[in-house]
């Protein structure tokens, strides 16, 4: 029997919380680059997304950092050099995370095909 969840109680509800941190756009794919890298440079980890900006990237990286998702490391030297890691709370969403990339791959076609008849079908 799965657990009951009160979703309409905005401020407590866990999937909500939690969603509305990592179910943006940049989230995932910031923890699955820093996954495959121990440690990364905010460049580093600019590049490997591509189109991301860097604002959008600052703000993701903190909204990560915030939840403890992401640890940053910031070294007294000139230029300034800081470098970003996955936590272990971030590790253990990975799992999820992969579940999800995964049936993403295997699901990709059937998702494209179904939107294509959608909008075939609306005009």
């Amino acid at each position: 029997m799965k657990k009951e969840i009160n979703f309409y109680d905005t401020v407590n509800c866990p999937v909500r919380n939690v969603l509305d941190k990592i179910g943006d756009k940049w989230s995932l794919l910031v923890l699955m680059v820093l996954d495959h890298n121990e440690v990364l440079r905010f460049n580093e980890i600019h590049k490997s997304i591509g189109d991301i900006s860097q604002k959008m990237l600052s703000v993701t990286l903190k909204s990560l950092e915030a939840d403890g998702f992401v640890s940053r490391k910031v070294y007294a030297q000139i230029p300034p050099k800081v470098e970003y890691s996955i936590t272990p709370l971030g590790k253990s969403l990975l799992p999820h995370i992969d579940a999800l990339a995964t049936w993403s791959s295997q699901h990709m076609s059937t998702i494209m095909q179904n939107r294509a008849s959608y909008t075939n079908a609306q005009n």
